[in-house]
């Protein structure tokens, strides 16, 4: 009787027969329409206070000094452009820094991947300090994204922040969302001199309050390198295509993998010996 109700209630809906939706004594036709998925334009944004030169553990260059957040950032960046451009060459990129506000790196917006290499080797921290504002960085996010919608485009910015201490500040009206935030956060252990959690929590609220599409925030405390390239790998994920962040299940961990159990032998299965 169940399995009757709810095959009458998808013929009244037109979702019952053969996919194109005409059921049973169903007048209407269930379609569902095609999408386009946008190419990118990409502003990426790398925080250059003093913090960024916190050495990563494990992690040395060439020339056996120890990378810096701002190394392991540099290396995380070329990883993603590069990624990216494999996976759709007309993507394209621009790059800025934030130090107390926001400056241009590269402005122009290009596909090229030494580009990108060059716009890296060209950062350096900065010696200013105080609460960094993020008005700037989204006006000129803003800005870019209308040009890129008319192109038929999408638009997002990738900021990757370090501050353990200072937690950014903004003013954004509530109603203009046009591109989508994303946020890689590097930080350190709690301490007396530091409050991640408040820092975190103010750069959800900066994401929820700009982004069009669902942005994601990733976060580590570990000064992995590792743990910050595995997160820039899952920020390559595209825009239209992401479910709600809390439902992300990658990359899962290997202590979480379920172990696959070998069968075991029955009196139907057990082999049969053989005089």
């Amino acid at each position: 009787m169940k399995i009757q109700k709810i095959r009458k209630q998808r013929e009244m809906e037109g979702i019952e027969g053969d996919g194109s939706g005409r059921g049973e004594g169903s007048s209407k036709r269930y379609n569902l329409k095609p999408s386009r998925v946008s190419n990118e334009d990409i502003l990426i944004c790398l925080d250059v206070d003093p913090q960024c030169l916190v050495e990563m553990k494990g992690a040395t260059g060439p020339n056996g000094r120890p990378l810096t957040r701002l190394d392991s950032v540099k290396q995380a960046i070329i990883l993603f452009v590069n990624a990216k451009l494999t996976i759709n060459p007309q993507h394209r990129f621009a790059f800025a820094t934030l130090s107390n506000t926001i400056s241009w790196v590269r402005k122009d917006f290009t596909s090229d991947i030494d580009s990108t290499i060059a716009a890296m080797r060209s950062i350096s921290a900065s010696s200013s300090a105080g609460p960094p504002d993020l008005t700037l960085l989204f006006r000129l996010a803003a800005h870019e994204a209308k040009k890129s919608r008319v192109q038929g485009r999408i638009f997002r910015v990738l900021l990757f922040y370090c501050r353990s201490s200072e937690r950014p500040q903004h003013q954004w009206p509530v109603n203009q969302k046009v591109f989508t935030l994303d946020v890689m956060y590097l930080h350190d252990k709690p301490g007396p001199d530091n409050c991640p959690q408040e820092v975190y929590d103010t750069l959800v609220e900066a994401l929820e309050h700009v982004s069009e599409y669902e942005g994601f925030i990733l976060e580590s405390g570990q000064g992995l390198a590792r743990v910050l390239f595995r997160h820039v790998l899952i920020l390559l994920s595209h825009p239209q295509q992401r479910c709600i962040q809390e439902y992300l299940d990658i990359p899962k961990s290997i202590a979480k993998k379920v172990p696959q159990v070998e069968p075991m032998a029955t009196e139907d299965t057990a082999p049969i010996a053989t005089q």
